[in-house]
């Protein structure tokens, strides 16, 4: 089945936007998330130029994310640009781990292809390698303590339309993937 950012818009809208206030939008700049002002009275997760795999970032970014930082815009996170140093790289890599294997579950689960992203074409990329594995550790330990509830509903919802009748399990996500 060919890959639509507008089914994505659609599951995400019957997932959460009644119980989160919260729509996906596709936009045509760099992804953000805006909280619901007097102007617009939802929550908007704006993902990247119509791409499939920025709305899964953006959407992962969003579970990651808890109700107090829900109503800051970009969540109130710390983002240095392409172009960092290796320290600030250090730092990105700490806070990526996490949404990164959620993207990963939600990328397996539509069947469309992942990669870990060091998003940083102009800095010091560095290693690559041990981001890969602590993103793999994650999602393994994932699946021993218990997918959080917003990512199991997204993963649910996007293994129903694209893979019906099929599961994901840890053995399914190795570090040759990457």
């Amino acid at each position: 089945m060919p890959h639509s950012y507008h089914d994505l818009i659609r599951l995400f809208a019957e997932c959460f936007e009644a119980d989160y206030n919260t729509r996906l939008v596709a936009g045509d700049g760099e992804p953000e998330y805006l909280p619901a002002d007097a102007a617009h009275p939802q929550h908007r997760i704006l993902f990247a130029h119509g791409f499939f795999r920025s709305a899964l970032h953006e959407i992962a970014h969003w579970c990651v994310a808890g109700p107090e930082r829900r109503l800051l815009a970009d969540f109130g996170y710390w983002y240095a640009p392409d172009g960092r140093n290796a320290e600030q790289q250090r730092a990105f890599e700490q806070v990526e781990v996490r949404p990164q294997a959620f993207e990963w579950l939600f990328c397996a689960a539509a069947g469309h292809p992942f990669r870990v992203s060091l998003d940083n074409l102009n800095g010091e990329p560095g290693d690559a390698e041990p981001f890969c594995r602590k993103v793999l550790a994650q999602v393994h330990e994932l699946f021993d303590t218990g997918l959080p509830p917003r990512v199991d509903r997204f993963v649910e919802a996007l293994l129903a339309f694209y893979r019906p009748g099929e599961q994901l399990n840890r053995a399914q996500f190795t570090l040759d993937q990457l």
